[in-house]
């Protein structure tokens, strides 16, 4: 079970990897990587004490598996797997999706979807969960959940694209209120 601090660690660190490398100084790439060692090094100036094992423990017991490395020897680039509000290449392929998909969400954005159907608001992409359980979970963050049901099959054979993050979650553009039912 991860610890409070390593949970609060993780926070700031999907902050710095999805939003705002700026806040610690990061420069990053077009695919969403920053440097490891500089990532440390920020964080320590702010006055968060974290060493390399302390990162690689966060990136390996984290239950949403939220970053990843690079895939050199030294794995000496970071970043999130998806849910960015910066523009990234996360040099995702199309995949054929479940023929369901799940978004969780708060019972007071119930309404707006049922009208407007679900956006991506400041994230690049909607997030659509596999099943019921994670959705759940994602939604629950937000207060009173509610499950949304997506017709992802009739989705993609009317030409919507799908992608699928690394750690599982389907992405897309746009869910029309058309492939929603709860």
């Amino acid at each position: 079970m991860i610890s409070k601090r390593d949970m609060k660690f993780s926070k700031f660190i999907s902050l710095v990897l999805r939003h705002k490398p700026e806040t610690i100084g990061l420069d990053m790439d077009e695919e969403g990587y920053v440097n490891v060692n500089k990532l440390i090094e920020g964080m320590n100036k702010i006055g968060m004490a974290i060493t390399r094992q302390d990162l690689d423990r966060i990136v390996a017991e984290d239950n949403k598996q939220r970053y990843s490395y690079d895939l050199s020897d030294d794995r000496d680039k970071i970043r999130a797997n998806q849910g960015h509000s910066i523009k990234v290449n996360l040099n995702l392929k199309p995949v054929s999706p479940p023929a369901e998909l799940y978004h969780g969400t708060a019972k007071r954005f119930l309404n707006s979807i049922l009208k407007e159907g679900i956006k991506k608001g400041n994230r690049q992409y909607v997030h659509l969960s596999k099943d019921i359980e994670t959705a759940i979970k994602v939604g629950v963050r937000h207060g009173e959940v509610v499950v949304l049901k997506i017709d992802s099959y009739n989705m993609a054979k009317d030409g919507y694209t799908f992608y699928c993050s690394e750690n599982k979650v389907y992405l897309t553009d746009y869910v029309p209120t058309k492939y929603i039912t709860w």
